[in-house]
């Protein structure tokens, strides 16, 4: 058996033991107080001995070697691939010639705690002789380590705009690590930049990553993922892509369902599908309509619910592991979702966008907001289905391009198809786009 099927037999396994009954006896046991405190108390010994030993005494070995200044590392901490926050970046890398390209998968929530920390370990030996290091999202493996005054550190974080509470302005709240955990194990030092997608957004990041202090890190130069949406040519590829895969929405309004995820990054949960009624939703939009949902990427298979087979192909299709968020915008006709950070992508596309928030008031207080929800949301906001279904009712579904055009300006000023070419001029000094434009 080849290591490939090795790995999938044991894939299989695992996924058969999370439905069986023991499986859902273990978790009521290990979150029993005494059981809890125990487990914790051991990870928290590991993980100090990964954090305040392992890692920096990794990454020391290289401090008496010459900083590398082709070298570029690129940390995914939560996917598989390349995400598309860096996509843009890697390709002018690639087509420049003139870098080598380091890329970790840490496996954060992918693969046994054993591997992620072999991971973090590799990850920490490459950075030490790195010239320039690209992230998107928190790193402990990255902050914990002394880094050399050569290496450039940029965060091009994976969202836009300031939604939903992370980082340190979460601290009080129930979504993710105390202020005190953070404090311990810090996930975003040693950044030298920060780029955001507008000046509006700056303190809201220097909250979250504890920047308050470093003014200057935090720019509004852009997102570079959002440069795609200025591209006429991804927009035609996108919306082929999406009518490759499903060929059956071509002609149809496109109505993308885009929720978060509850819960937290570890446990991460779908939305309470009792509340989102397919079948109430087909009687108003009708038979030229087709919903495409697109589920959070942390979700696991097991927790996304089964659409009903009457409406599986014709009127839903779920579209999670199939297609990317990006292609999916640009063929919407609508989108809905709740707290999302894609509005903020989406409205650089002037198209309407709709608000299912049945459980508002229970997410404020699990993880919270930077604006106030109703002042922020550039669309009409539902609490009930019959919100929900009054509102698709509306002429153009409630759109006002004014309300749009405001929003955009406030949260998405600095994201105007340059972003990527901005970058890499505060990074490496030039643009890489046009270099790579001119080779």
């Amino acid at each position: 058996m080849s290591g490939k099927q090795m790995k999938n037999a044991k894939k299989a396994v695992v996924n058969l033991l999370r439905k069986t009954p023991a499986r859902q006896a273990w978790w009521k046991v290990k979150g029993l107080p005494p059981v809890y405190q125990i487990r914790h108390f051991l990870g928290d010994i590991h993980q100090d001995k990964l954090y305040f030993e392992w890692y920096p005494d990794i990454y020391r070995r290289h401090l008496s070697e010459p900083v590398d200044p082709r070298k570029v590392v690129i940390i995914e901490n939560a996917v598989s691939g390349l995400s598309n926050s860096f996509r843009l970046i890697y390709r002018d890398l690639k087509r420049s010639g003139a870098y080598t390209i380091h890329v970790h998968h840490i496996g954060k929530n992918l693969v046994h705690r054993e591997e992620q920390d072999i991971n973090g370990a590799r990850l920490a030996d490459d950075l030490g002789t790195a010239r320039y290091v690209f992230l998107s999202e928190a790193s402990t493996v990255l902050s914990c380590v002394p880094l050399r005054q050569e290496t450039t550190v940029v965060q091009l974080w994976h969202g836009c705009g300031a939604f939903k509470k992370f980082g340190r302005s979460t601290g009080d709240l129930k979504f993710g690590p105390s202020t005190a955990a953070l404090d311990r194990r810090p996930q975003y030092e040693n950044c030298n930049y920060v780029t955001v997608s507008s000046p509006d957004v700056v303190w809201a990041y220097e909250e979250a990553m504890g920047l308050e202090d470093r003014k200057g890190i935090v720019i509004p130069v852009g997102v570079s993922r959002t440069d795609v949406f200025f591209d006429q040519a991804f927009l035609a590829k996108a919306a082929e892509r999406v009518y490759r895969k499903v060929p059956q929405a071509r002609g149809k309004k496109v109505v993308l369902y885009a929720p978060t995820f509850r819960g937290t990054v570890a446990v991460a949960q779908t939305p309470d599908y009792s509340r989102f009624d397919l079948r109430k939703l087909k009687e108003v939009l009708g038979e030229d309509t087709i919903i495409l949902i697109k589920h959070h990427p942390i979700i696991k298979d097991y927790h996304i619910p089964k659409i009903p087979e009457d409406l599986e192909g014709t009127f839903a299709v779920d579209v999670t592991h199939t297609l990317q968020v990006e292609d999916l915008m640009v063929v919407a006709d609508l989108c809905i979702t709740d707290y999302s950070s894609l509005i903020f992508e989406y409205s650089l596309l002037g198209k309407p966008l709709m608000f299912y928030a049945y459980d508002l008031e229970d997410y404020y207080d699990w993880r919270g907001f930077y604006y106030a929800f109703d002042e922020l949301t550039p669309g009409p906001v539902c609490h009930t289905m019959g919100e929900l279904t009054q509102a698709l009712s509306q002429p153009g579904y409630g759109y006002d391009p004014e309300r749009m055009r405001v929003f955009r300006e406030r949260f998405m000023r600095s994201c105007d198809g340059h972003a990527t070419e901005r970058i890499e001029e505060l990074v490496f000094g030039h643009s890489l786009t046009r270099q790579s434009d001119t080779d």
